[in-house]
């Protein structure tokens, strides 16, 4: 019995488990071995055996420790870095992944129509009107392509009968007969492009069968239908069994509400999967076979109960593979034996917006007429068509980064689907399908007026990179979005956030040695960077230590003898600037300048806007 204790009492080691690095498991190692093995192993030098034995364990136990914690680090949105880890994260919060938005502008459309006498009055004649199609482009000057969304029909009329076009101008004869008129519609363009793909699906079946599209960036799945005209339609998660389908508004209201909204049933179904490295969506389909009832897969229990007296509740076990409920129709039903046909925009980019009046060239024309109009007629019509865009196209933004999809992914991880804080606000609209726009930045605050409502301030970006106010058919496009997820009682305001463009003059003191015109010229590049319109958030004040920081860290600044903001607004030495006047003096509070109720700061013209001096 002695023997068995002594054994015991041998056999423990004084052990640490608080190392983590190369050093500290090296020392523990040195010392284990010094204090266990005295009279066995006495030089532990790098240039030793021992030395070297000590030396492979300790980095061993340091690489564990690395990537033990590295892994242990990927598990959480916060501070996981790579890629693929990351955008599963934001997939299990609940966001979707973006790629880059396509512009939007919405152009007028103008063509010759000839005149016709109706009741002693020159007008357009109605049977020459035309529809320009859908996927219609236009192009910039800079080579931008602008496709036509929906189809223009310049012979609708309002509820009253009246014609919707305008009326330009006209060109009269000699003889003081009208023989022409100019009219023209309005019609929305997107710079993503449209592109169809077919895919053959053999005959296997194959639950939640895959196929992806071939061109990155898809922005808008339009329709996917198979051979025998079946449609397939996009869900957020393969359980919605139900969509909501546009139709035209037929009725008197029609020029107030152009669309209506129908539920229907949705058994053929599919999610579009993008992915951030390659770029390219993938479309996942149903586990359900459509030649197959669930009666046939699930057994129903009730014809499997045993009818005893006094007992009804006793029934004889059923065996059920759990595999067959993912071949119901629950989830929506797979593809087989058949051809699928999938309609999509793909592409889009900040570059794409374009300024007013650059969209003037028609490169693709797709017009319908009655089939009484001459087609001489009809080719005059078409040789006359012009386009222009007299506002500048926004929307338009590069594809998210991976801090920007972090970021969304923590404001709306607790959201479940519905809009009540102000994170699950801002976190929808970031993540708005990139077809419908894109917002550059979005603050929210209490509405004075409203208790109930919530005044969500948004701006966009030109293709300069510089702030504008978003367009109204954005603001529509995300009010429309935002009303699927908002509580019923809630109300939300959506109104442009201040630009107020600003200066800032500084006098510097230089060391010796140092020229002076390459210190103030540093000094303009640090300030231009660290205040780029990147860096800056709605509602961002102006830290005015943190601009002093960055200019007495320059190589060869001694000290600062002067500091000052001032606001630019209207037109200033040639350069156009936002309207907004703000007195910065009056708004530093604690060394801070503050913007306006929703604004933002930015320095417009960074070469012209920030002027240094050496005093």
């Amino acid at each position: 019995m002695a023997q068995n204790i002594k054994k015991k009492i041998k056999k423990q080691r004084n052990l640490s488990y608080l190392q983590k690095d190369f050093d500290a498991f090296r020392e523990e190692l040195v010392l284990y071995a010094r204090q266990h093995y005295p009279d066995k192993i006495y030089d532990f030098s790098e240039s030793s055996l021992a030395g070297l034995f000590v030396d492979i364990a300790a980095h061993v136990g340091d690489s564990l420790s690395y990537y033990l914690d590295h892994q242990f680090n990927e598990l959480f949105l916060d501070t996981a870095i790579e890629n693929e880890n990351v955008e599963r994260l934001v997939r299990l919060a609940g966001i979707d992944i973006r790629g880059p938005s396509p512009s939007s502008v919405e152009v007028k459309i103008e063509m010759t129509i000839p005149a016709s006498l109706s009741n002693g009055e020159y007008i357009p004649d109605p049977s020459y009107l035309p529809v320009v199609k859908s996927s219609s482009v236009f192009s910039a000057n800079n080579g931008t392509e602008f496709e036509l969304l929906d189809d223009v029909d310049f012979a609708k009329t309002d509820v009253e009968g009246k014609y919707l076009y305008k009326i330009e101008d006209s060109f009269v004869n000699s003889d003081g007969t009208v023989d022409s008129f100019i009219i023209s519609r309005n019609g929305v363009c997107s710079s993503a492009k449209s592109e169809t793909e077919t895919f053959i699906i053999d005959n296997n079946f194959i639950p939640f069968r895959t196929i992806t599209i071939s061109n990155p960036d898809v922005t808008e799945i339009i329709s996917v239908v198979n051979t025998d005209g079946d449609e397939y339609y996009q869900v957020d998660s393969l359980t919605q069994d139900t969509v909501f389908k546009r139709y035209d508004n037929n009725r008197q209201d029609s020029d107030l509400v152009p669309n209506r909204l129908k539920i229907i049933p949705a058994p053929r179904r599919f999610v579009a999967i993008r992915s951030s490295e390659t770029g390219q969506t993938t479309v996942r389909f149903g586990s359900g076979r459509e030649e197959v009832f669930d009666e046939d897969i699930i057994p129903d229990p009730s014809l499997h109960a045993i009818q005893l007296y006094g007992d009804r509740k006793t029934f004889s076990t059923i065996t059920i593979d759990p595999n067959n409920f993912l071949k119901t129709g629950t989830l929506g039903m797979s593809p087989r034996d058949t051809t699928i046909t999938i309609n999509y925009r793909y592409g889009g980019s900040l570059s794409d917006n374009v300024p007013a009046g650059e969209i003037s060239n028609v490169k693709v024309l797709r017009t319908t007429f009655g089939s009484s109009v001459p087609f001489n007629i009809a080719g005059n019509i078409r040789d006359s068509v012009a386009v222009v865009n007299n506002r500048s196209s926004v929307g338009g933004e590069d594809e998210p980064t991976l801090q920007e999809l972090k970021l969304a992914a923590v404001l709306g991880k607790n959201s479940q689907g519905r809009i009540v804080t102000r994170e699950d606000l801002i976190s929808r609209t970031y993540t708005m399908p990139a077809n419908l726009g894109r917002v550059y930045r979005a603050s929210v605050r209490d509405n004075p007026n409203n208790p109930l409502a919530a005044q969500l301030f948004i701006i966009s970006r030109d293709v300069d990179n510089q702030l504008i106010l978003s367009p109204d058919t954005l603001k529509e496009n995300l009010s429309l979005y935002l009303s699927a997820y908002r509580l019923i009682s809630d109300a939300i305001d959506i109104v442009d956030a201040p630009i107020v463009n600003y200066g800032i003059e500084y006098v510097i003191t230089v060391k010796a040695g140092y020229r002076n015109d390459q210190v103030v010229q540093a000094v303009n590049s640090e300030i231009k960077e660290f205040l780029k319109i990147e860096n800056i958030q709605l509602d961002q004040p102006i830290i005015i230590s943190e601009v002093e920081n960055i200019i007495l860290n320059v190589l060869g600044v001694q000290s600062i003898l002067s500091l000052k903001f001032k606001n630019l607004n209207g037109v200033v030495n040639g350069n156009l600037y936002s309207t907004y006047k703000y007195a910065i003096q009056r708004n530093i509070d604690r060394g801070m300048i503050f913007p306006p109720r929703g604004g933002i700061f930015e320095i417009k013209f960074p070469n012209d806007d920030i002027k240094g001096s050496v005093g």
